[in-house]
């Protein structure tokens, strides 16, 4: 059994539980020390009880509380080469570990997958958490979808799936053109329709928790992030959930 749940996700700050039986983890950590121990309580997770911390990339929004919360509790911190070298400035009194992007890493009763994933960081990846026996698959930064991505998260029984952007609204939006041009890239975030043209690409047939995630604030709405997913994968819209900036989602559990 694999329980997860999310502290918050979007620019402002990321961050998700995952647990199964005696290990807890968090996945990067974009909120400062003080707001993650208030978000974790409200979950019932103190961050003494956490085993470590896995990093997908040295973006703010998913480290800028990561080493602090990790030298303060004294958690080792699993990542990159090539994030430890984009954070070296900051990793200073933290036991931090390097991970090979295509290599498993057993952590207590956690099986953790890295896989390397488009986006414009120094070497970044997403995961998949498997128990032996279920899977949870989670991919928030990606500009778009390759074949080695695909085959990680097929046959997930939970997926947590970037949906970053509106194509029109981003297109209508005040961004300068070249932030524009940065988010829709191949380096960038996806958007609704790309996300949802991934899970065609996915044996979904053991899926039972689809969360939309990362969405922007000003670029996207929960409903047509929901209606895009939904409508692909051809179940009722209020199957799909979504992880919000302020308070992420509560406990699922596959």
């Amino acid at each position: 059994m694999i329980r997860f749940s999310s502290l918050g996700s979007g620019s402002s700050g990321n961050a998700l539980l995952v647990e199964s039986g005696a290990t807890r983890l968090l996945l990067d950590c974009g909120f400062s020390v003080r707001e993650a121990t208030r978000r974790m309580a409200s979950l019932g997770v103190l961050p003494d009880q956490l085993g470590g911390i896995v990093v997908t990339h040295e973006h703010a929004d998913h480290v800028s509380g990561v080493f602090r919360l990790a030298r303060k509790f004294a958690l080792p911190v699993w990542m990159s080469g090539g994030t430890l070298k984009a954070c070296a400035a900051q990793v200073e009194g933290v036991d931090c570990r390097v991970i090979d992007s295509h290599s498993p890493l057993a952590l207590g009763d956690l099986e953790v997958l890295p896989f390397p994933v488009p986006h414009d960081a120094r070497e970044p990846v997403q995961f998949v958490f498997s128990d032996g026996n279920v899977r949870l698959g989670v991919l928030t930064d990606a500009g778009e979808v390759t074949p080695h991505m695909c085959a990680m998260l097929t046959g997930c029984e939970a997926l947590v799936l970037e949906c970053n952007h509106d194509e029109a609204m981003l297109a209508a939006s005040q961004y300068h053109w070249s932030l524009k041009r940065r988010i829709a890239g191949r380096l960038g975030h996806l958007e609704n329709s790309a996300a949802a043209q991934l899970l065609v690409r996915l044996d979904c047939s053991r899926l039972r928790h689809l969360v939309a995630a990362h969405l922007s604030k000003q670029n996207n709405l929960p409903e047509l992030a929901v209606r895009a997913l939904a409508d692909e994968l051809g179940c009722e819209r209020e199957w799909v959930g979504v992880a919000c900036q302020q308070e992420g989602f509560g406990w699922r559990q596959i």
